[in-house]
């Protein structure tokens, strides 16, 4: 299993310093955000589509210096109900899986969307309960006008480039959690697989080894994550929480390097498990910790991913 990390953890650096810094902490791949969310900070998808001669020379960055682009990441809402911000984030999606299929990439990262609670609406409307009963039909309406539709298509979209598109089960989009996923892969195909992101089940209730466990040989990627939770506000106010992330010391919960919300014997067990499914990929180092600095979060984060992972390889035999 290798390490890597999400270059959007260090979009104030050139690609190039990016890159020997990864160089020095001994990574083995980036995860590459082209646009939508995350941004693009160390690409310029427009310009490597246009030239075949640019795309080798970006990729000699990587490989000169031993390393892999694990995946490009575009996540975005394209089923936005804002039909300008739909097709923007719709356009950066297609030119991405464009991209990924000229340069061998075989990963593209996304987020499910969410759209509107009808058609009319303007902004989306995420649904966490069936009742009173206009949020069940909201809710169907949403995946079979929406979601399933637009997914069947832009799937086929990425299965003709040979690109497998890896779902980050985030709450605020329809896919949140392993049965939101496991729903959309049944309607579009194998070419919907997870990128496992344990911090947005943390928070959930859901155990990441049972998630992983169910999902099986449907992750795709994964996302190096954690998330603690703050037993006290949760005990007063539950998990749902809409203030500010950085309003710590009130929120139930937050973000954390590796390590800071869990322990490492429990990442340990999600190494395991993922190894039992038959993930043997890239933990994708990905850094939102407001408590820690960017080089202490990444260097703590790599520590804690080093040792989970090593006491998952078999020891060499004594007598080789």
């Amino acid at each position: 299993m290798k390490i890597g990390v999400f270059d959007s953890l260090f979009s104030q650096l050139p690609l190039e310093d990016m890159l020997e810094l990864l160089v020095d902490a001994g990574l083995d791949a980036v995860e590459i955000g082209t646009g939508n969310y995350p941004g693009a900070s160390h690409i310029d998808v427009d310009a490597l589509l246009a030239d075949k001669q640019a795309r080798d020379a970006y990729l000699a960055e990587f490989t000169s210096r031993g390393l892999i682009i694990s995946a490009f990441s575009v996540h975005g809402n394209p089923i936005h109900p804002n039909r300008d911000m739909a097709e923007r984030h719709d356009e950066a999606y297609r030119k991405t899986v464009r991209l990924a299929h000229e340069m061998g990439i075989p990963i593209v990262c996304v987020f499910s969307g969410c759209p509107g609670g009808g058609p009319e609406d303007r902004q989306p409307n995420w649904v966490t309960c069936p009742w009173p009963p206009e949020f069940s039909n909201t809710l169907n309406w949403q995946w079979q006008e929406v979601v399933i539709p637009y997914w069947q298509e832009a799937g086929a979209f990425a299965q003709q480039h040979g690109v497998r598109l890896a779902f980050e089960m985030h709450p605020g989009f329809v896919v949140y959690n392993p049965e939101t996923l496991t729903r959309l892969r049944g309607a579009v195909g194998t070419v919907v697989g997870a990128n496992f992101d344990p911090s947005h089940l943390f928070w959930q209730g859901i155990d990441p080894v049972a998630a992983i466990k169910s999902l099986e040989h449907s992750i795709y990627h994964v996302h190096a994550k954690d998330t603690a939770i703050d037993v006290q506000n949760v005990a007063v106010n539950g998990v749902l929480d809409t203030k500010p992330y950085r309003d710590i010391i009130h929120r139930s919960w937050v973000f954390r390097t590796v390590g800071y919300g869990h322990s490492l014997i429990e990442w340990r067990r999600i190494v395991s498990a993922l190894r039992l499914v038959g993930y043997d990929y890239v933990l994708s180092i990905e850094h939102e910790d407001a408590l820690a600095s960017v080089g202490e979060g990444f260097s703590k984060a790599v520590a804690m991913l080093r040792e989970s992972v090593l006491a998952e390889t078999p020891a060499q035999p004594w007598w080789v």
